[in-house]
């Protein structure tokens, strides 16, 4: 054996076990895989099956040679997220399926029928019998989150494979708009069940776009300049962990606090001249969209490539999202904050979701389906979406406060919603606007912080899951309060309850144990992968190769994230 050898070996660790538990001093028994001996690589076999399932499942720490975010790919990012920003199928789609349900309906109890007021409780024919216009819009939303937790399901963990997650967001982006401009052909109440269908259809395209979209925000912030060079002083051991994360996490928070005001006041250039006539409503419908397809298309133009890995073996795009799922939640105990997260973000989801929807019917009925009215109150809740999410950044930047902190502030309000259901509506876009945009801002960081680095779409893809998945369960819920009681305002006191104990859920969120958490996990699944690839028979001097964790005040030495080759 060479000198060189000699040397190695003399400063080679052994790991008689296993990695060590840093918190508990203990042999981490199912993050052992293999310890390194003279000429050969020997493996252990305690957890090998479960781990390497999901290496061979779940992609494991990124490359770090991906291309680095420049200004023309962040700015179509921007308007992008400018475009895709929910007025035309979540605001003026809605109201229009509405309008036509309205016009359909009849008051119950009357003979012969009575026209529907604003005031008055209002029902249309449904499944042989008669079902309150609220109920069926609630039903609606209720089809579109089931739609979305399916396409999530499916989809969603293949996104990390080759370009799949590049070609899915245009072909939803795509439907979205196409049945958009369709949606301009709802000129009569009878065509409610085509605008139903189209609403749906529409609305899951459109939040299935927002969280495969999203889950490009984490890698654009990882591969900026300053956090690249943050990155290697890590490495170099010039900053340790803490103060890298910290970095990292202000930049997702930079890029993902954009708002959505122009769209609205573009729109008053037709609303106005033209609130007298029957199809203004259409035109704004038409130039909302249009606004979308003029910010969005450059997006799919400047994207840098960034592929992951080929899908694989025994696996393809349909099946390997229900194989993640399956894995992730056997795995549960490896990230414990992070699924802490996900259930209290499921209710509260669930909550805020189903007030926001609940909100807009009654809101949508008190203007009397008026696109000028509700895009009034919409600039009204976008200039505070605007001014409180750079706010907010300011304030947490300034005094360094973390992103848990900033996520609790913004619950409390947002909690108090539908508490007070009742808001005039003015000022219920005012603090709906205030707290509301950053509050998904900095849900969707929270996340960002608590997944394993190189697994963002299948994390993104269950958070879009405890997302859409929970508002199944509270459209269901408040139609059939609503339809039994027919009194919209009936359902809020269910809805502040869930939002309660989703807020106290999160106080117990540990972001710092759940980040060192992602790291052991992706750690131990590199492991596996160094594992099956190498199996190392190394010749006749011998090859030695130690993994170990990567402490938080040191950096990787010619490694990745703690897997030292020596």
């Amino acid at each position: 054996m060479s000198n060189d050898h000699r040397n190695l070996e003399s400063e080679m660790p052994v790991l008689p076990n296993g990695p060590i538990n840093e918190e508990s001093n203990a042999i981490d028994p199912c993050a052992r895989e293999f310890v390194a001996v003279q000429g050969k690589m020997q493996q252990e076999q305690p957890c090998h099956s479960v781990q390497a399932d999901f290496e061979r499942l779940f992609r494991a720490e990124e490359s770090s040679e991906q291309p680095t975010t420049v200004r023309r790919e962040l700015w179509s990012y921007y308007l992008y997220y400018n475009g895709d920003n929910g007025v035309g199928p979540g605001s003026y789609t809605q109201a229009l399926f509405q309008w036509a349900l309205n016009g359909a309906g009849w008051q119950p109890g009357t003979n012969p029928r009575k026209p529907c007021s604003n005031s008055s409780p209002c029902v249309v024919p449904w499944a042989g019998g008669t079902r309150s216009v609220s109920s069926v819009v609630l039903i609606a939303n209720g089809l579109c989150f089931a739609f979305m937790t399916v396409i999530f399901v499916w989809f969603g963990s293949a996104a990390d494979y080759g370009s799949f997650g590049r070609w899915l967001l245009l072909v939803l982006t795509v439907i979205c708009w196409c049945l958009q401009y369709g949606m301009m052909a709802i000129k009569r109440p009878t065509q409610w069940p085509a605008a139903m269908g189209m609403y749906v259809t529409a609305y899951v395209a459109y939040g299935a776009t927002l969280v495969f979209y999203a889950a490009v925000f984490p890698r654009l912030a990882r591969y900026m300049p300053h956090v690249q060079k943050a990155r290697e002083d890590l490495k170099n051991g010039e900053i340790n962990q803490e103060e890298y994360d910290a970095i990292e996490s202000l930049e997702r928070n930079h890029i993902s606090n954009i708002g959505y005001l122009m769209t609205l006041l573009i729109n008053l250039s037709v609303l106005l001249p033209l609130q007298h006539t029957n199809y203004s409503n259409n035109l704004a419908l038409c130039l909302t969209n249009s606004y979308w397809v003029i910010l969005g298309i450059w997006w799919f133009i400047f994207q840098q490539r960034r592929p992951g890995p080929k899908v694989p073996k025994g696996s393809n795009y349909a099946t390997i999202g229900f194989k993640q799922l399956w894995l992730a939640l056997r795995e549960v105990r490896s990230l414990p904050q992070t699924f802490l997260y996900f259930v209290a973000y499921f209710l509260l989801a669930d909550g805020l979701n189903t007030t926001g929807t609940l909100v807009s019917i009654i809101q949508n009925n008190h203007v009397s389906f008026s696109f000028l009215q509700i895009t009034y109150l919409g600039i009204t809740q976008s200039a505070c979406s605007i001014a409180s999410t750079f706010g907010f950044w300011y304030i947490q930047n300034h005094f360094k406060i973390r992103t848990k902190r900033m996520f609790l502030v913004t619950n409390l309000f947002s909690v108090l919603i539908p508490l007070w259901g009742m808001w005039e509506f003015y000022f219920y876009n005012v603090v709906f606007g205030l707290f509301q945009a950053p509050y998904y801002a900095y849900a969707q960081t929270m996340v960002s912080e608590l997944m394993p680095l190189g697994y963002d779409n299948m994390f993104f893809a269950l958070f879009g899951i405890t997302n859409r998945a929970s508002s199944i369960i509270g459209p269901n819920v408040i139609q059939a309060i609503i339809n039994s009681t027919q009194n919209n305002w009936m359902g809020f006191p269910f809805l502040f309850s869930i939002c309660v104990a989703a807020m106290i859920a999160v106080a117990f969120v540990d972001v710092e144990k759940g980040r060192e958490d992602g790291r052991r996990f992706a750690l131990a699944r590199t492991t596996t992968r160094l594992s099956d690839e190498s199996s190392l028979d190394v010749g006749k001097n011998g090859f030695y190769t130690t993994v170990g964790e990567q402490s938080n005040d040191s950096g990787v030495n010619g490694g990745i994230d703690g897997i030292s080759y020596r």
